[in-house]
């Protein structure tokens, strides 16, 4: 879900020397000629290309993501290795429990999927970021990923307090394979709802892993752990061509975090 810090002028600069140029196809290179882990852009595999449904799905299949910073060209990475979630390692904290637990009995409280993909992404990109100044979700990024949604490729999973939208995140989905993106939250543990709405639904629809792109503390908190890239295409190879699960959210999915309790 977390972007790496952004890159400097001079760093696209040099990134635009040294790496492939995309052409007009929705077509990438090796994921093997991806940037190391000790290089300066650690990941970085492409530049150019577009932003297009076509694109981004074929990127996503493989991956690949976009991330770039205003002024830089299109800039699109396959880290190694790589943080995901196992949804069977979430770390259901009994502090979380208790949270989920008052706000679901207090009768205020709502998860909704796609109730207002705009409105989350639009408040993702200005979130504030701890070490970043400014966002990577740039106008160009949000009308992609709108395009995304509109395709049924990009959901969002959104948090409601007193009919007010308070939290939410959005993700892409292929196949059984899940895609984090970014998150926010404007009240105390908003987004820590919507993320446990999301492994409760991921869980019930057997989808077994969450890609969060990049390591945090926060997500190694919750159970996402870093695989190899090997090992993460590998899973991507026969989660993606199953069948997407319908994006409803019902109130009996919450169950499904029941079976796996952390007494933490």
């Amino acid at each position: 879900m977390p972007r790496p810090p952004a890159n400097d002028p001079e760093s696209a600069e040099t990134a635009n020397s040294f790496v492939p140029e995309l052409g007009t196809a929705p077509v990438f290179p090796p994921l093997a000629q991806a940037w190391p882990s000790h290089s300066e852009a650690p990941g970085l595999l492409a530049i150019g290309g577009d932003l297009s449904v076509a694109r981004l799905s074929e990127a996503y299949r493989q991956g690949i993501f976009p991330w770039y910073s205003a002024g830089q060209p299109i800039l699109w990475w396959s880290p190694d290795p790589r943080m995901v979630l196992n949804t069977a390692q979430f770390k259901w904290h009994r502090s979380l429990r208790k949270t989920v637990d008052r706000f679901l009995l207090s009768g205020q409280g709502e998860v909704r999927f796609d109730g207002a993909f705009e409105r989350v992404i639009r408040s993702c990109a200005q979130a504030p970021r701890e070490g970043q100044n400014g966002t990577w979700i740039s106008e160009d990024m949000i009308q992609a990923y709108i395009a995304l949604h509109r395709a049924g490729v990009a959901h969002s999973v959104e948090t409601w307090w007193q009919g007010e939208l308070v939290a939410g995140l959005y993700l892409v989905n292929l196949g059984r394979a899940v895609f984090g993106e970014s998150m926010f939250t404007l009240v105390t543990d908003g987004s820590k709802i919507a993320l446990s709405a999301l492994v409760a639904f991921c869980r019930h629809q057997q989808i077994e892993r969450i890609d969060c792109q990049q390591h945090t503390r926060h997500l190694a908190s919750l159970g996402a752990a870093e695989i190899p890239r090997d090992a993460f295409s590998a899973w991507l190879e026969k989660a993606t061509p199953l069948p997407a699960p319908v994006w409803r959210f019902d109130e009996s999915d919450w169950h499904a975090l029941n079976s796996n309790h952390d007494p933490a």
